[in-house]
């Protein structure tokens, strides 16, 4: 299994692989403070995601507060479907900003 990573590929589109579970998701944390600096959206790309637990769903959710907390606008695409399957136990797949291709993939209706 590839190591944990996360790369910029242009201003806000950032590329996470890897696994992306308990024990990467506090590295992941601190090398993602810099892209919440209120400067523009931000699109994360998890399509690249190897293997997640609860911890990388927890993880995206600290985001989402962080994006709220810089006034970012935040959206995840190519979310993996064991993380969209957590979330939907857990009850937060209507909360995750998803990009709309994956939305209308997932079949999740999100009002607006």
């Amino acid at each position: 299994m590839a190591d944990m990573q996360l790369s910029e590929r242009g201003r806000g589109d950032i590329a996470v692989s890897g696994r992306l579970g308990f024990a990467e998701v506090t590295g992941l944390l601190k090398n993602s403070t810099a892209f919440f600096n209120g400067e523009g959206e931000l699109v994360f790309d998890l399509s690249a995601v190897e293997k997640v637990d609860s911890a990388g769903l927890a993880l995206l959710v600290e985001w989402m507060s962080m994006a709220k907390k810089s006034s970012q606008a935040i959206s995840f695409k190519g979310v993996p479907q064991q993380m969209l399957d957590i979330a939907r136990v857990g009850g937060l797949e209507q909360v995750l900003p998803l990009v709309k291709e994956q939305v209308n993939k997932v079949g999740i209706e999100i009002d607006g």
